[in-house]
C-alpha cells in the first residue's frame, strides 16, 4: 500500500489537545455535536497548507494508519511574540463598538494587509489587542488517522 509523501492530498482525522488534554480542534464528531458532518481535513502534503508539524507526521503513514504525535511550538504556531500585543485607547475603536474579552477583529496596517487580532484586556481608557495566533507558545498532540491518500 503506498505511503504519504510530500506532493500527495491526503484526507486525515484528527484531534487535537493542549498538554493538559484540553481538545482544541478536531474533524471528527464528539458526544453532544448535533450538527456534524465529520469530513477528514484535506490538504497537500508540502503546499503550507496545515502547521509543518501536522504535515510531517503524516508522511510515510499508510491509509488506515493511525498515531498520536507531539508537535513543539517551532513545528506548530511558534513562540509568543510579545510585539504582536499592543494597547490602543478606547477612543480608537469605532464609536458604536463594545470591546469585550476574547472578541475577535480584523485589523488593516497601511498598505491594506488585514489580520486577526484578539482583544485580550479592557478598561475604561485602553483597549490591549493581541495579535499572536492563539495556540502560539503552545506545544500541540494530535491523534492522527490517514483516510485516504487522493
Amino acid at each position: 500500500m503506498a505511503q504519504a509523501k510530500k506532493g500527495d492530498r491526503v484526507k486525515v482525522h484528527y484531534t487535537g489537545k493542549l498538554s493538559d488534554g484540553e481538545i482544541f480542534d478536531s474533524s471528527e464528531c464528539r458526544e453532544g455535536d448535533c450538527d456534524c458532518t465529520s469530513d477528514p481535513l484535506e490538504f497537500t502534503i508540502g503546499a503550507g497548507e496545515v502547521i509543518p508539524g501536522f504535515e510531517d507526521a503524516i508522511v510515510g503513514m499508510t491509509p488506515g494508519d493511525s498515531k498520536t504525535v507531539v508537535i513543539p511550538v517551532d513545528q506548530a504556531y511558534g513562540e509568543r511574540v510579545e510585539e504582536m500585543v499592543a494597547e490602543v485607547e478606547r477612543s480608537a475603536l469605532p464609536p458604536d463598538m463594545t470591546p469585550e474579552l476574547g472578541q475577535q477583529l480584523e485589523v488593516e496596517q497601511e498598505g491594506g494587509h488585514v489580520f486577526q487580532v484578539v482583544i485580550t484586556n479592557v478598561t475604561d481608557t485602553m483597549v490591549t489587542l493581541d495579535a499572536n495566533h492563539p495556540l502560539a507558545g503552545r506545544d500541540l498532540t494530535f491523534d492522527l488517522k490517514l483516510m485516504e491518500i487522493c
